[in-house]
């Protein structure tokens, strides 16, 4: 790999990964802040209220670091991917326009009158302002991800006359099949992420002994949705995910697994270390035929691995592929365990006294962040060496007059920028943390 097109990749996937820390959670607060205000409405209990002020507030401090970083990626496909933004711009310009035209702004604007709107609009146009909030954070996710489920699995183009891609069938292209599951799995994943911090805070809360009426609510309802959301990720959204890789890129299957030699009953390596070089994975710990079934269905079904692809198609980061799906389903499996037994002592009316566990809840906040960001990093792996998987190679897509020293100064830029940036948001999530629901 050239050192352009590396800067140009490593740019956008710094900037990327870091701003995707702040929509993950606003798409799950935003489930969550609904569905207190629809309880506060149906029970007509002040305590839902007061939740939903409090995450509201969370959402809007979120939200403003989040549409401040997406500016850059924005600027990027300008800048270092013009060839891309020339060559794919007719197809993938229609769900971003859509996203910034009418996600966007719904969610913006229902956002200011969730803040300061309450005691004018009244209870029902309020949860009606939640509800809109809702729509347009989730739209604006599902327009990102159908322009990314276009480069994984290309549907309702033409290629022009000119070697440009042009848009042929809308709906196909916005139905995309691989749209809607991965819609799916990356909106189960945002409500694992805004459960865990609504969990971690009612933990925090419980362990200092302040704020008890919500501290329970929190907890209850993290750990409820932490838990649904869990298993939801993993299945039925991520075995359905596994499957289109399975059917549509076996190539990144087979590196996702470290699995370089085709037969039948495929084995799922729990563990091992990938050798390149050697082709092989070392130090394995297998489940013989499970991989055969979770692909196919059948425990005897042929999965192919890496031998049966030619050397340019296979994924250009084999080693980072490989531990970034494995450290996504290790998470994944380890939310649905603590989760499913705060969910069992919260059910045994033990989990405000269960301390230890109450620690782990708060402390593992971080880790969802951590597997959704790993599993964008497979996403985006496993389709190299494709921009647009099948029809424009990444090397093809980047802009040929943006010197490598540019990117490596912008990149150096961005990183002081939004170290700034980080700083400034945990220092007023902190804040509001330690102020209370009470506050304001």
């Amino acid at each position: 790999m050239d050192g352009l097109l590396f800067w140009h990749r490593f740019q956008f996937g710094f900037t990327a990964t870091f701003h995707y820390l702040f929509p993950q959670l606003t798409m799950g607060l935003a489930l969550l802040i609904l569905v207190f205000k629809g309880l506060a409405l149906y029970r007509g209990e002040e305590r839902f209220n007061e939740a939903a002020r409090f995450w509201i507030r969370i959402f809007g401090l979120t939200f403003g670091v989040g549409v401040v970083t997406g500016i850059p990626l924005e600027f990027q496909f300008g800048t270092n991917w013009a060839r891309f933004s020339r060559d794919a711009g007719g197809v993938i310009g229609q769900t971003l326009a859509m996203e910034g035209m009418f996600a966007f702004f719904l969610e913006s604007t229902f956002l200011g009158l969730l803040v300061w709107g309450e005691k004018k609009l009244g209870p029902r146009l309020h949860a009606a302002a939640a509800l809109a909030l809702f729509l347009g954070s989730w739209l604006s996710g599902y327009f990102i991800v159908a322009t990314n489920a276009f480069m994984q699995h290309p549907v309702g183009h033409r290629v022009l006359a000119d070697g440009t891609l042009g848009l042929e069938h809308f709906g196909a292209f916005l139905f995309n099949p691989w749209a809607l599951v991965q819609y799916a799995h990356t909106m189960t994943g945002a409500v694992v992420t805004g459960a865990f911090v609504v969990a971690a805070v009612g933990a925090f809360w419980t362990l200092q002994g302040i704020h008890g009426a919500q501290a329970r609510l929190y907890l209850k309802a993290g750990v409820l949705a932490g838990f649904i959301g869990a298993c939801a990720a993993a299945f039925p959204t991520g075995d359905l995910q596994g499957k289109q890789v399975a059917r549509h890129q076996p190539v990144a299957l087979a590196a996702m697994e470290g699995r370089w030699q085709s037969g039948r009953y495929a084995e799922v390596n729990l563990i091992g270390q990938p050798d390149v070089a050697r082709q092989r994975l070392d130090n394995p710990v297998r489940l013989p035929g499970v991989l055969s079934f979770i692909a196919y269905g059948s425990f005897s079904s042929d999965v192919k691995g890496l031998d049966d692809f030619p050397r340019d198609t296979w994924p250009t980061e084999l080693e980072l592929l490989y531990y970034g799906f494995h450290i996504m389903v290790g998470l994944g499996t380890l939310f649905i365990g603590l989760m499913g037994l705060a969910a069992l002592l919260l059910w045994k009316g033990r989990l405000e006294r269960a301390r230890p566990l109450l620690w782990c809840l708060m402390l593992a906040f971080p880790f969802p962040f951590i597997a959704n960001s790993a599993g964008w990093m497979v996403a985006e792996l496993g389709r190299q060496p494709w921009l647009v998987f099948g029809l424009l190679r990444t090397a093809s897509g980047t802009s040929a007059l943006v010197h490598p020293g540019q990117t490596v100064f912008t990149t150096l830029g961005f990183a002081g920028l939004y170290l700034v940036l980080g700083l400034l948001y945990l220092f007023l999530v902190a804040r509001e943390v330690a102020n209370g629901p009470e506050a304001h």
